[in-house]
């Protein structure tokens, strides 16, 4: 009888076992990427006109933290390759994340809190090595997009100047061409080395945010507990950046982190995804002060598409963030960050982009605005912070 039961037991534990490794990934997906309303989206013929002559460049998307391929279509989530490209997406930047504390939240997130993305890439079977290391879950992250563009003759992974010329040049003749940049969300992916900037750029990175949800090394994150400056190791790592020509992303950053980086660097800096305080009073948001710092300095500002950064449901939040930006410093400093896959909520997956182009007609921008700031804004600052050569391999 007790062989009986010790049977049953083991049965019960392979089968949990099975059931975490096949179903906890995906059940989290669905559960925390969603959309306010489903698919198909239709847009009025006016801004499906309109939309149809972008190249929408999206500074934020986290799709690679997730169990989709990249290239097929799924039900779930926000994006993938394919529906991206219906929606219209020519240049989309994908971060790399490495870790989520238990508890986050915009009143102050504790970086020591349970960290949950050795989980999430446990329940993915992603390599054993990335269940302990930030570094090697950003180096995955960035070899899972290696192979999807290898895969797909029409995706493209942006290294340099060139890499953009061609992309462009590419969609002129097909529009299905679709760029892809790597950014990592958070530089305690660098593990207090310095030297692993090298890596991760090597890797493919371009883009690099210093902060994500909580403070680290490098400084203090807009919803961590001392919403500190830049530290020591920060500086060397800024100026690391800067000798790889990394573009620096500022979105998450503490007020004081900004200031500082802002004090340490010149040339354009981005903030990839964010909402504005003048229409939704968040500490993750950007203040007015500092979307004239970063219009300064020839940035740009990805606003961001999810609910809690505009304080509200649909595209015309979003629409309304983009025009105070562009009434404050000029259209074009306006960019579009959706944070799609974010795990956030937002109003439709990427095939609802045009829902984006026909609020900013709302609005009452005009075509040739929106032109920039769906995707021309981004094009232009990449074009003088991306390197000019291959980096070394």
């Amino acid at each position: 009888m007790l062989r009986l039961v010790l049977y049953a037991l083991a049965g019960l534990l392979v089968l949990a076992i099975v059931g975490y490794f096949t179903a906890a990934a995906p059940i989290a997906d669905a559960r925390y990427n969603t959309v306010q309303a489903e698919p198909p989206y239709g847009a009025a013929k006016r801004a499906e006109a309109v939309h149809d002559t972008l190249t929408v460049a999206d500074l934020h998307n986290d799709l690679l933290l997730w169990p989709r391929d990249p290239l097929r279509r799924h039900d779930r989530g926000h994006t993938d390759v394919p529906r991206l490209r219906e929606g219209g997406v020519g240049l989309q930047v994908f971060a790399a994340v490495t870790q989520v504390p238990l508890g986050r939240s915009y009143a102050g997130t504790d970086a020591d809190a349970l960290d949950q993305i050795p989980f999430l890439a446990a329940a993915q079977r992603w390599p054993v090595r990335t269940w302990t290391s930030r570094l090697e879950r950003a180096r995955y992250q960035a070899k899972k997009l290696r192979r999807a563009v290898a895969r797909d003759e029409a995706l493209m992974l942006l290294r340099t100047r060139a890499d953009l010329d061609s992309l462009l040049a590419q969609r002129r003749e097909a529009p299905s061409a679709m760029g892809t940049l790597l950014a990592v969300e958070g530089l305690h992916a660098l593990e207090g080395d310095v030297a692993n900037v090298d890596t991760l750029a090597d890797d493919g990175y371009r883009m690099m945010s210093l902060t994500h949800l909580h403070d680290n090394a490098l400084g203090g994150s807009s919803t961590g507990l001392d919403n500190g400056g830049l530290t020591d190791f920060g500086a060397a790592v800024v100026d690391r950046l800067a000798a790889r020509d990394v573009t620096i992303d500022l979105a998450h950053a503490s007020e004081a982190l900004i200031d500082d980086v802002l004090a340490r660097t010149d040339g354009p800096v981005v903030v990839s995804h964010t909402g504005v305080r003048a229409t939704c009073d968040s500490p993750r948001n950007l203040s007015d002060r500092h979307i004239e710092a970063v219009a300064a300095r020839e940035g740009v500002i990805g606003i961001g598409l999810w609910e809690t950064a505009l304080c509200g449901a649909g595209p015309a939040a979003a629409a309304a963030a983009m025009r105070h930006v562009a009434d404050r410093v000029g259209v074009e400093h306006v960019a579009l960050g959706t944070d799609f896959d974010g795990t956030v909520s937002v109003p439709f997956d990427a095939t609802g982009l045009p829902l984006l182009t026909e609020a900013l007609l709302d609005e009452g921008f005009s075509t040739r605005e929106i032109e920039q700031m769906m995707g021309e804004n981004v094009i232009r600052v990449l074009r003088r912070t991306l390197p000019s050569q291959k980096p070394r391999e």
